[in-house]
């Protein structure tokens, strides 16, 4: 059962059940997504001195409660909770307590070429650190095989200060020369994630409609509720959502945040208001940019209208100059 919208009739949605033949429905919609960021975090008094000492060639482990050396070092004692007492020199020698083959590195791991990831016990060390073994084959790797660090020829306080382990009964690498000057305290490390993302079948009818410059939802066909984007399944009801809905380009502003703090990659120069905008028939918001006129001028009950960009998608929503909506309109939506 549809529900009106104080102020806006039920007219402006428009079913579209049936158009989609339910026998040979389209295939969904795949593409490969990445997502990227460098994750920045201070260390702390313990695992700056831990990068520290990498730096200078030098691997350091902690002494516990329990009288183990633990290596790399803990920033709390498992067992009394409390900070290292010292740090103690291990390796740069150890055995290989378990490994497995990486015979397709992928992109920033440690190594190009096949390698092992191994769990290496240091020299003095009573616990296994993690790291990558430049073995040659898998037919060199062993249980219990004798390895050293590998450094890297630039140092930077890092983990990959170590760029891998080798086995001990090959040529020594060089020394790379005198540790650098390193600014401790912080570390940057690259996150990086590709998948292939298929879309749901619900999902791919709403990017079909974008592409055409319609905005898809779904109808519960037990409480009523359109849903924008699709999700497939009621979620008050528990129901597969089978009617799709076509939703005019216009709605309210429920809620929003104006956006002060830059990051790398934005493509939008702050400051500028992230809202979530209901669409009118849709009985959930969703957030969108608003842009095209000053952030101060956002307001709750705001009247907007999408702006269509490139291949098919929303570039962001502007004010479409109506009389805001009354609270009541959309208070149940916050």
């Amino acid at each position: 059962m549809m529900r009106a919208r104080a102020g806006y009739p039920l007219n402006r949605t428009r079913s579209i059940v049936g158009l989609v033949n339910p026998a040979a429905p389209p295939a969904p919609l795949r593409a490969p997504l990445e997502i990227e960021f460098d994750y920045t975090r201070s260390l702390g008094p313990v695992l700056t001195r831990f990068m520290t000492a990498l730096a200078g060639r030098r691997i350091l482990g902690a002494r516990g409660a329990d009288g183990r050396v633990y290596a790399p070092p803990f920033e709390y004692d498992p067992v009394s909770a409390e900070p290292p007492r010292d740090l103690i020199e291990v390796g740069p020698e150890g055995i290989v307590v378990s490994w497995s083959w990486m015979p397709r590195p992928l992109a920033g791991q440690p190594m190009t070429g096949p390698f092992a990831w191994a769990l290496i016990r240091l020299d003095g060390a009573d616990t296994a650190m993690l790291h990558a073994v430049d073995a040659g084959s898998p037919a060199a790797m062993r249980t219990g095989l004798r390895v050293r660090a590998r450094w890297s020829a630039t140092r930077t306080g890092s983990i990959r200060d170590i760029a891998c382990f080798e086995p001990c009964d090959l040529p020594v690498t060089p020394d790379a020369g005198p540790p650098p000057e390193v600014t401790a305290g912080m570390t940057i490390t690259p996150v990086r994630l590709h998948y292939m993302h298929t879309a749901s079948p619900g999902e791919s009818a709403y990017l079909r409609g974008l592409a055409e410059h319609r905005l898809l939802g779904q109808r519960c066909g037990v409480c009523g509720q359109v849903y924008v984007p699709p999700r497939g399944t009621c979620p008050a009801d528990g129901v597969p959502t089978h009617e799709e809905v076509e939703l005019p380009e216009s709605g309210t502003v429920t809620t929003f945040c104006i956006v002060n703090v830059g990051y790398p990659g934005q493509r939008v120069t702050p400051p500028y208001v992230a809202a979530a905008v209901l669409l009118d028939g849709a009985d959930i918001a969703f957030q969108h940019l608003v842009l095209g006129c000053d952030p101060g001028e956002v307001r709750m009950g705001m009247r907007v209208r999408a702006v269509w960009g490139e291949s098919g998608t929303i570039s962001h929503f502007a004010p479409t100059g109506e009389p805001d909506a009354a609270y009541e309109a959309y208070a149940r939506f916050l």
